[in-house]
């Protein structure tokens, strides 16, 4: 059975779910779980970093993509 603090506990929790769902930034560019290149996965870490980019490579992919277009 439940008492008043495991409702009052429930509550903050829910709350709290909403504000950080709320607060949570929209990507508008397109993110993959898997290098596009070779396929290793993505850190979750580099996504965050990249959140309002695309992010489709890994790091070094990604630097070698750079280089080739570059020329």
């Amino acid at each position: 059975m439940a008492d008043n603090a495991d409702r009052a506990n429930d509550l903050v929790l829910e709350r709290l779910d909403r504000t950080l769902a709320a607060r949570m930034p929209a990507q508008p560019g397109r993110v993959v779980e898997e290098c596009e290149e070779c396929g290793d996965p993505i850190p979750f870490e580099r996504v965050q970093a990249l959140a309002k980019l695309e992010c489709l490579r890994c790091v070094e992919c990604q630097g070698y993509h750079e280089r080739r277009v570059r020329g």
